[in-house]
This record gives structure tokens, sequence and C-alpha cells, in this order.
């Protein structure tokens, strides 16, 4: 069962590499970029639906670059078709992988693995959406518990105006 964060509490931090061979870590991008992170977490390079909400994301960044929000997108898929496909779609947010499951767990995410209660593409991470501010703190989240139900691009945009707009 996923775990919900309380608003405000402190995202944990990762370190975990992108489709490059890069390392990516939470806890000097927030030092370094003055801003907010959206950090989603998708099913694989496998998930067409994904694909399509990744390049849907792609195509809005200037929108959330304008908000001062970094994309940061994790997936436990297999790195070889995460590189493919951040590559085929032109990605420009990092795309990250986390092989063993520990980020995916740290957050909450719903891990769909062998005991599931439905076969679906094998063992992989529900979506997941955490917006945190610049202090590293939660400031939404959305965890799935199966593929459905997703906010879109134009839907984070909006939860993201929502929250600037009156964020205490």
């Amino acid at each position: 069962m996923a775990t919900l964060f309380n608003l405000r509490d402190q995202a944990p931090n990762f370190n975990l590499p992108d489709v490059s061979g890069d390392t990516f870590s939470l806890t000097d991008s927030i030092e370094r970029h003055d801003g907010w992170h959206l950090i989603i977490f998708f099913r694989g390079a496998w998930c067409p639906v994904c694909v399509q909400d990744l390049k849907e994301l792609e195509s809005q960044q200037g929108y959330f670059r304008d908000k001062g929000i970094r994309l940061v997108t994790i997936s436990a898929d297999r790195a070889e078709d995460l590189k493919q496909m951040a590559d085929d779609n032109a990605l420009s947010f990092p795309v990250l992988r986390d092989e063993s499951l520990e980020t995916l767990l740290d957050y909450g995410v719903q891990y769909h693995g062998a005991d599931a209660p439905y076969a679906d593409h094998g063992e992989h991470g529900e979506p997941a959406y955490f917006l945190i501010d610049e202090t590293g703190r939660l400031l939404y989240q959305q965890i799935q518990t199966s593929p459905f139900g997703r906010p879109t691009a134009t839907e984070l945009r909006k939860i993201v105006q929502y929250i600037k707009k009156n964020l205490k």
C-alpha cells in the first residue's frame, strides 16, 4: 500500500542514473535550480500512454520552465529501452532509472509486482506525481494504483497555477 506524505513534508533525496549514464541528485538539483521540481514516475517505455504523456510534457516544457519548474521523470524500466524512448522523442528533461526500486518505495509509489491482483506487463511502478518547492518540501502528490486517472500536462499546468496562486 502506498503511503502518502503530508503536504510540506521533506521529499526524500535520490541519486539515480539518467539515460546518458550521468547521475541525477535531487538535492544537487534543488541547490542549483531556483524553483520547483515536478517528479513524475511512469510505467515504462513500453507503455504507449506514458510515452504520449511524456511527449505532451515535452511540448509544454516552455510553460513549466517559465514558471521555474524542472520536470524529472523516473521509471524502473530497462535502461536501454528508456534511452531509446528518450532519444526517439527528443525528451529534454531528465529520464531516470530506478533499478533498485528504492526511490519508488521511498516515495510510496504503487508497485505492480508479481503479487499484483491483475496481470499487466510484468513488474513495474504505476504513475505518480510529486510537486516539490525550492526547499524540497512537498506541495502536491498524486499516486495511482493503476494506469488510469493520471493528470494530463494541461491538468498539471492548472495544478501549478492553483498552487502558485494560493500558496501561503
